[in-house]
């Protein structure tokens, strides 16, 4: 077992054996120097320094001083420790030869370096050359320095052991990485006088660990991941970029017949500038002819180099001294480059293009997936987008049938109201009418009895807004000039809107006829006019306009209405607008914003039900503090010119004017029916009178002379149209008069009624009945068919 005494003495002599080596490598330094210099001059005095410390490690050790003689080596055999060292010390320089590792020593009071070849080689220097250890520190890349300076000050502080890895820059440009490990050596007075230890070249397996680590990252956080392709191209490049330690990486795509390249982004270190946009590489020199062939284009200084010579200029002022451009084709076809730039001449090494070409193979190979990744995204895409559209096509048709429903519902509702209402009117004007002409000698009862007549008018005039809302009104539609409509009630509106308002009209050029009731469409207008008045109650400007509108079928949709050509009659204000929610229930029946007692809430559901009944549409434009435009949109009529035969009048002195002929009236209502065949009866008809269809029919059956049929359309059972026929049938000439509440679109054939027929809505006046009924009699013409279809 091995004593204390024994350890120390070991240790020593190990110390001793350290300094002897340091003092070999300071000797052949020292002879390396050229004599006279100043680095000679410190090569002599650290050899003087290391020949000290040997002659103290030897006394320490218990030897003899190898330097008794004076001499200037270590003696050849002046102890056999020196033999054992020697051959201790040739096995270790054979042992670091063989690994590459390089030995040093470096004199802290000096900083004088002693390396040996293969150190300087590590460094990329001359073997044999010096290194001195101003030029190690410069070969330290910048990033480095103070890490690499602050890991020496710590072990001259401390005594610990040196051991660092660093990047540098060798002398061709090349950037290699080393690993050095050394200790600290002190002097007599325990001062850190010396570092000594090894070098080692790590370059090779530093970048192999580095491109591993590259693309690892790369396929797992560019290429495996969904990112946009110039994003792809650009984090490469970064990586490449950073990896290799260049001025600028990038990727671009090449147009070969005008030979440019066209960069979105590209990578650049820290004071180097962006090349996006477009470059012509003919610019630059004429190695755009290899690109062309597939081949790589490397140069290391584009000075040096015969494709950059008369270009290298134009190379260094983009910071491009030196360059690798990779070429990446499709099909054999040049499409794209990847390349790398650095500002200062440089050699590529063969491990740096093995990794510049796989980085360039992969980001097209990403690329490419990713391309095809987003066309099949821009399919599923526009699918999903067509799903979307289809679906919000279905919820807004859903949505419009909703509203369609509801406003069928309440037309419905309003519409048999009115019907019912219409038939209660019709008994109660008619009964005034005939009290009116048998009592006239009496002035008071004609008084109660006028007041009876203008509150039945009014309540008609209610239950026609409810009609004209569902649909139902009778209309009388005509050949219609628009713009000779709108200048012939222009005064009117101008009186009604007042002075401090002003009205613009603006008549479309070439507009065309439409085929709707002139009078409806201008109580529409009117209408719209008085809503536009009551919206600007400071005053304001009021523009009515008219326009030809041809509708494709996305427009036509949009308005809920069939492609084609339309007329659109707009009324504009410049008033306080309605909000959305507004506009979303102002062609309701009933609601207004106006105060109570100012407005019935009808208005806009008349203007809106007679567009629609006259087979086109009326929308809403409007912002809260903007104004409001209505327009009205109505069919062109196609059709020539009618004719429009005017009714005859008859004189209430015509009271015989039915002398000798017979008149079938048909209606459920009893008290109505009384009061028809009553007034024909005082016109000196013959009239039968029947409370429904079958009863109608055996009359005829019975009373083959009868020349008119006046007859209720909402009959029990047979309705009144199919009466008719059945009645011509039995009587080919008979003349038909329709008496209804409401119009029965389908029930009236769509108002094509043939020749010999005519509609009278009620309630009517029983004179107004009664002229009719002579008209018919007598062989006048109907004025028109007096419905059209919504």
């Amino acid at each position: 077992m091995d004593t204390p005494r024994d350890d120390g003495l070991a240790l020593m002599q190990k110390q001793f054996f350290d300094a002897v080596g340091r003092e070999r490598r300071a000797h052949a330094h020292y002879v390396g120097t050229k004599p006279g210099g100043r680095e000679h001059e410190n090569a002599r005095r650290m050899l003087a320094r290391a020949r000290a410390a040997t002659d103290q490690a030897a006394v320490d050790a218990g030897l003899a001083s190898p330097h008794a003689a004076g001499d200037e080596q270590l003696p050849a055999g002046a102890h056999p420790v020196y033999a054992a060292l020697r051959e201790s010390e040739a096995r270790l320089l054979a042992a670091t030869d063989a690994a590459n590792l390089g030995v040093w020593d470096l004199d802290l009071h000096s900083r004088t370096l002693v390396a040996s070849k293969h150190c300087k080689g590590n460094f990329g220097r001359d073997p044999s050359r010096p290194f001195t250890y101003e030029e190690l520190l410069a070969a330290v890349h910048p990033d480095d320095q103070a890490r690499m300076q602050a890991a020496v000050a710590h072990t001259i502080d401390t005594g610990e052991d040196y051991d660092i890895e660093y990047r540098i820059n060798r002398p061709d440009g090349q950037l290699a990485w080393v690993r050095i490990h050394g200790r600290a050596v002190f002097d007599e007075d325990g001062n850190t006088a010396f570092l000594s230890g090894i070098s080692q070249d790590i370059t090779e397996s530093e970048l192999s660990r580095r491109r591993a680590q590259a693309l690892t990252s790369l396929d797992r956080e560019v290429f495996g991941r969904v990112v946009e392709p110039a994003e792809v191209a650009y984090r490469a490049a970064q990586v490449l970029g950073e990896l290799l330690d260049v001025s600028r990486a990038g990727y671009g795509t090449i147009d070969k017949e005008r030979e440019t390249i066209t960069i979105e982004r590209d990578w650049n270190a820290p004071g180097i500038r962006s090349l996006a946009g477009v470059l012509h590489f003919r610019d630059y020199g004429s190695y755009i002819e290899d690109l062309k062939r597939g081949d790589t284009v490397v140069f290391a200084n584009a000075c040096t180099d015969p494709r950059t010579a008369d270009n290298a200029q134009a190379l260094i002022d983009i910071s491009a001294q030196a360059v690798v451009n990779m070429p990446v084709s499709e099909k054999d076809n040049l499409v794209a480059l990847l390349y790398l730039n650095h500002a200062k001449a440089r050699a590529w090494t063969v491990d740096e293009m093995e990794l510049i070409r796989e980085v360039a193979y992969r980001t097209r190979q990403a690329l490419e997936r990713k391309r095809a990744e987003d066309e099949l995204l821009a399919l599923a895409n526009s699918l999903e987008v067509k799903v979307q559209q289809r679906t919000a096509e279905l919820k807004s048709t859903e949505a419009a049938l909703r509203q369609a429903q509801k406003m069928e519902a309440v037309g419905q509702l309003t519409g048999g109201l009115a019907h019912d209402f219409n038939n209660l009117l019709a008994a109660v004007s008619g009964s005034l009418d005939l009290l009116k002409r048998r009592l006239q000698t009496d002035p008071d009862v004609m008084r109660y009895i006028e007041i009876g007549q203008t509150a039945t008018k009014r309540a008609a005039a209610l239950t026609h807004r409810l009609l004209a809302f569902s649909r139902q009104q009778t209309l009388e539609p005509k050949v219609t000039d628009v713009n000779q409509l709108i200048a012939g009630f222009e005064d009117l509106i101008r009186r009604t809107i007042g002075p401090q308002i002003a009205l613009e009209v603006i008549a479309g050029i070439g507009v065309w006829p439409v085929h709707a009731d002139p009078v409806q469409l201008e109580s529409a207008l009117l209408n719209l006019c008085i809503n536009a008045r009551d919206a600007m109650p400071d005053g304001g400007r009021l523009v009515i306009e008219s326009a030809n509108r041809s509708l494709d079928e996305r427009t036509a949709s949009a308005l809920e209405m069939m492609p084609g050509q339309y007329i659109s009659i707009a009324v504009s204000d410049n008033g306080t607008g309605m909000s959305a929610q507004t506009i979303a229930r102002a062609f309701d029946p009933f609601f207004t914003t106006k105060p109570i007692g100012l407005g019935t809430g009808l208005g806009l559901s008349m203007v809106y039900g007679f567009a629609r009944q006259s087979g086109g549409q009326a929308r809403i434009y409007s912002e809260l503090g903007s104004g409001t435009r209505i327009s009205i949109y109505l069919p062109r009529y196609n059709g020539a010119a009618i004719r429009e035969d005017a009714p005859g009048v008859v004189s209430a002195s015509e009271v015989n004017g039915g002398a000798g002929q017979t008149v079938l009236v048909v209606d459920d209502e009893a008290s109505i029916r009384m009061l028809m065949v009553e007034e024909l009866q005082d016109f000196g008809y013959q009239v039968l009178d029947a409370g429904d269809a079958a009863q109608a029919i055996e009359l005829l059956k019975a009373h083959p002379t009868v020349s008119l049929l006046v007859t209720d359309v909402g009959l029990p059972g047979m309705n009144g149209r199919h009466l008719a026929d059945a009645a011509r049938v039995i009587v080919p000439e008979l003349k038909v008069l329709f008496v209804t509440g409401y119009a029965e679109n389908a029930v009236l054939s769509h108002g094509l009624l043939p020749a010999g027929m005519q509609v009278l809505t009620k309630p009517f006046d029983l004179d107004v009945f009664g002229q009719r009924v002579q008209t018919l009699v007598n062989g006048g013409s109907p004025l028109r068919p007096p419905i059209s279809s919504s």
